[in-house]
């Protein structure tokens, strides 16, 4: 089990079991959110998360508007963004590796949207690199 909270403490969680992964996302959006070049995400099934306290959603829609695709979730308090959900993979969450109380033990293992990643980022030891996923 891991926990975490926000920057304010006003939500905190749990996680069980194992993530199915760790992920370095390098999307234009997750740079924009977490405000540096690059966002590291615990990918883990829904039921694998308990939140406590309130959190508030930003749905992220497709460039013309339509379906969402995202949703981010985050501490209407401070603002800390704590879990993003995939529209299209229903059930599976991405939760903000800063906010883990233990952050020692990550270590991602695959990239995603590598064809925004910023030019002087290189990380070592990734498994798997994606260009769009």
């Amino acid at each position: 089990m891991a926990t975490g909270k926000c920057l304010c403490g006003a939500v905190t969680f749990e996680t069980s079991g194992d993530p199915i992964a760790t992920a370095v996302c390098h999307c234009d959006h997750c740079q924009r959110q977490s405000g540096g070049a690059f966002s590291v995400n615990v990918v883990m099934h829904e039921s694998q998360l308990k939140i406590n306290g309130e959190l508030r959603t930003y749905e992220e829609r497709g460039e013309n508007n339509d379906d969402v695709y995202v949703r981010r979730k985050f501490c209407p308090t401070c603002g800390s963004p704590v879990v993003s959900e995939l529209a299209k993979t229903a059930g599976v969450l991405a939760v903000k590796a800063g906010l883990l109380d233990d952050r020692s033990g990550v270590k991602p293992t695959v990239e995603v949207w590598c064809v925004d990643r910023q030019p002087w980022v290189s990380l070592p030891g990734m498994a798997v690199s994606l260009d769009r996923e």
